[in-house]
């Protein structure tokens, strides 16, 4: 066996492994710092096996360690042989998220992928001492049409997915059940056909300069206003023709002014179509789709 790479999860998992790599750092004659300091040299005729030769002579355990909590981790970090590990190796948190994972989460379908994003808490500065922060009044903040970064109002449109990404020290369970609430007093804003459609992360790194924060990213039909409202603003300077000479000019024709508001029409219909639909429509439509295939 020329290689062999060694996971560790969890804390047993982790405390045994840590064991585990005392006594094969022994066996090969490898120091706490990584360093060969072994008296024979058939110490190092299968070292490869368990180990990377880094630069400086060092030998770099081949491991991954991995748990939900970083307490194990750091107490590994710190023991007699916590140096020898590479600190890339070191995977521990309770929910992470990055964007491919938004991405597939908050796109159900491939035209419909124009977000409404929030953050919390928007406080100004004279007040900000006053004013407690706690994963109920984040949450409260978050989803308040107030703390929108669009000019649209959610509570005008439906949830298809929505995504609560907190930092600072908090409680994961705390966040999971503000997630819940909100949802539960609030179903007639999300779409019932998309199950478990709200997803939570948490950093337990805090924001620079406060001590937790939360940020926002929804999929919401409510967005057509936005559209709606570019597409007739658009459609009043377009039957005057007020500056289309700037872009005709150019090498651009009318056609393309006339395609792009249709294209625009029908991103709206699309969004009004799905915050309309039933659980039992949208059933119906797949089943459908799938007879057509077929």
């Amino acid at each position: 066996m020329r290689e062999i790479l060694h996971i560790q999860g969890g804390q047993c998992g982790n405390q045994i492994g840590a064991k585990f790599w005392e006594v094969i750092c022994g066996e090969h004659g490898v120091d706490s710092t990584g360093c060969y300091s072994g008296v024979s040299p058939q110490q190092l005729e299968r070292i490869n096996v368990y180990y990377n030769e880094a630069g400086g002579g060092r030998y770099v355990p081949r491991a991954v360690l991995m748990d939900l909590e970083p307490g194990t981790m750091e107490s590994i970090r710190a023991g007699p042989f916590g140096g020898i590990f590479r600190p890339d190796n070191f995977v521990y948190g309770q929910l992470n998220s990055d964007l491919r994972k938004l991405a597939v989460n908050l796109i159900p379908f491939p035209r419909l992928h124009f977000f409404m994003v929030g953050f919390a808490p928007l406080t100004s500065r004279g007040s900000q001492q006053y004013r407690a922060l706690t994963v109920p009044e984040l949450t409260q903040q978050m989803w308040d049409a107030k703390n929108m970064m669009c000019a649209a109002d959610p509570r005008h449109g439906r949830y298809l997915t929505a995504s609560a990404m907190f930092r600072g020290k908090m409680s994961t369970k705390e966040v999971d059940e503000q997630m819940i609430n909100v949802q539960n007093k609030n179903s007639s804003y999300f779409v019932e056909w998309i199950p478990n459609n709200v997803k939570s992360s948490v950093c337990d790194i805090p924001p620079v300069g406060l001590s937790m924060s939360s940020t926002f990213v929804g999929n919401s039909t409510s967005i057509q206003e936005m559209f709606r409202r570019v597409s007739e603003q658009f459609t009043a300077m377009f039957r005057r023709k007020a500056f289309l000479h700037w872009y005709t000019s150019e090498g651009m024709d009318e056609m393309e002014f006339t395609e792009a508001e249709s294209n625009m029409n029908d991103l709206v219909a699309e969004y009004q179509q799905y915050q309309d639909a039933t659980a039992e429509e949208y059933d119906e439509e797949e089943q459908d789709g799938e007879e057509e295939h077929a």
